[in-house]
């Protein structure tokens, strides 16, 4: 009896340790790796710079950073409930015309103290704190 309940046990530790492990990361959590889908007026976005590689990165020890185009940026966030709170957005300063409004659009947001933001399925939004414009990325 004890060898069978200590079998059963063992079993259902074992199972539970598998889809745990093939369940992969929480979808709906803000960290990782995303790339630009859209940007700006929330009611009519700008579609990303096609041929552009971009990246923002949020990790897990409240650092994010990352390039929509020309410049590498980088600041600490915190995250309460559906808002967001940036530090002091640092970014190096070259000049790159084709992805000049885009990275001013981008940053501009991500420059805005407490903004809000919501994940659907693999899609993040992060909205201005006035609501009038908005980023949208894909996880990577």
């Amino acid at each position: 009896m004890k060898k069978t309940a200590l079998l059963l046990i063992t079993h259902f530790v074992f199972a539970i340790s598998i889809v745990t492990a093939c369940s992969g990361r929480d979808s709906a959590s803000l960290v990782g790796d995303w790339k630009l889908v859209s940007y700006g007026d929330t009611t009519n976005p700008t579609p990303a710079a096609p041929n552009v590689e971009t990246s923002i990165n949020f990790n897990s020890n409240g650092q994010f950073g990352g390039n929509v185009g020309c410049n590498s940026f980088g600041a600490d966030y915190k995250v309460s409930s559906s808002q967001i709170t940036f530090g002091s957005v640092v970014s190096t300063l070259m000049f790159c015309y084709e992805t000049s409004a885009q990275e001013s659009a981008v940053l501009g947001i991500l420059s805005d103290k407490v903004v809000k933001y919501h994940i659907d399925a693999e899609l993040l939004t992060i909205t201005s704190s006035d609501g009038a414009s908005a980023v949208v990325l894909a996880r990577k």
